[in-house]
């Protein structure tokens, strides 16, 4: 049984071309950037030349590009900077949503122990953040936005509300970059992180963007690599290989989201038939392949290892946190109730999908939660009129 991958969200397949650029730098080109023999320097070479690509498809100049580990390390080290340039301004005052990744809160949770005041706006049922509800959150002492970007949320309308404060500005771009066009500049942006891993590259890798001027703090402590603000050798092939693919991927971005988005909304549409059944974020402004629903009276883990006997790997939210039972705390923001939340399912596609591979998702889902339904006393209760409906 050929299997299909539905958990793009999750990590995403390397492509051949981020193996193959790779390659190179595994077994040819393997010196320490920080040597100065001829190999170190041949690295060091295609570390600023990996820079340098990675910087033009930002809008930004490869100085402001920070390698790091990935987005969780890219977003800790944003949210810390940024406040302990607002403590050194008596700013102690930062704006977020309910919406972030545990990345973002977790941190943010650190930092109220630290005596800063934490601002988390409420999402609307379309999981939109509008730039008015942070222009009217922001007060004298706020030193820091962070509002993730994804489901096209008005990140160059937030970032000029921020700007037009003397407020930095910083997004959570994991799930935008490579699906959706980023440019810092054009977008006001004052920092960015991003990960390989989400558009193709290799896992372990992926970057903070940070605007000239921002003077970053240390969250790993050793030598002075990236200009003495991330400790550790680079991570020379992966960093190749980030470039490759995020390469790969803006160039073919208009294709891709136009078959995704088409893709994307015939699995929306089929899965709406299911009866009470709902879609998790706004109908048409979210990412391409993304499709998030609730569906009443089933629970969300029996539904994954049904699909998983099927052949379709999918998700019920971030895999961060899918060894937890608690459901995601991203569809509990959106305002559903805890019981709905624990149905729900996540098909994040990626570009090799077929569309008769969309039409057995939908197909297999239809039967899976059917079959479910009629197993659940929680459903028999609802067709009896023990429990109310909730979704109509």
């Amino acid at each position: 049984m050929k299997r299909i991958y539905a958990d793009n969200a999750a990590t995403t397949k390397m492509s051949r071309t981020a193996i193959e650029a790779m390659l190179p730098y595994m077994d040819g080109i393997y010196g320490n950037p920080s040597s100065l023999h001829t190999d170190g320097q041949k690295a060091a070479e295609a570390l600023l030349s990996a820079r340098e690509k990675i910087a033009s498809m930002l809008g930004c100049t490869a100085r402001e590009i920070t390698f790091t580990s990935g987005g969780s390390e890219a977003d800790t080290q944003a949210l810390i900077s940024a406040a302990y340039q607002g403590r050194r301004k008596n700013k102690m005052h930062i704006i977020s949503t309910a919406f972030e990744h545990h990345a973002v809160l977790h941190t943010l949770d650190y930092l109220k122990k630290q005596g800063f005041e934490i601002t988390l706006l409420d999402v609307h049922e379309n999981g939109m953040v509008s730039a008015e509800q942070v222009k009217e959150a922001i007060r004298p002492d706020t030193c820091l936005v962070s509002v993730m970007f994804a489901n096209n949320e008005p990140i160059a309308e937030i970032g000029a509300v921020c700007r037009e404060a003397g407020v930095l500005f910083h997004t959570d771009a994991v799930q935008a970059a490579g699906h959706l066009r980023i440019n810092v500049q054009e977008m006001n942006i004052d920092m960015l992180s991003l990960s390989a891993h989400k558009f193709h590259g290799p896992k372990g890798i992926g970057l903070l963007y940070s605007r000239k001027g921002i003077v970053l703090q240390n969250v790993i402590f050793g030598g002075g690599q990236e200009r003495g603000k991330r400790a550790g050798t680079e991570n020379i092939p992966a960093i190749i290989g980030m470039a490759a693919a995020l390469e790969e991927a803006v160039s073919n971005i208009d294709n891709n989201t136009e078959k995704l988005t088409r893709q994307r909304d015939r699995l929306i549409e089929g899965l709406s038939g299911i009866p009470h059944s709902i879609l998790n974020g706004d109908r048409y402004k979210r990412l391409p392949g993304n499709v998030n629903f609730c569906f009443e009276g089933i629970e969300g883990e029996s539904l994954l290892l049904l699909l998983d006997d099927k052949g379709i790997s999918a998700s019920s939210g971030s895999a961060c946190t899918s060894g937890s039972l608690d459901p995601s705390h991203v569809l509990l923001a959106l305002g559903r109730v805890h019981d709905i939340a624990h149905g729900s399912l996540r098909l994040s596609i990626g570009e090799d999908i077929t569309d008769e591979e969309i039409e057995y998702m939908i197909s297999a889902v239809k039967e899976v939660v059917t079959y479910l339904r009629n197993m659940s006393p929680v459903w028999r209760d609802l067709i009896t009129g023990k429990r109310q409906f909730i979704i109509k």
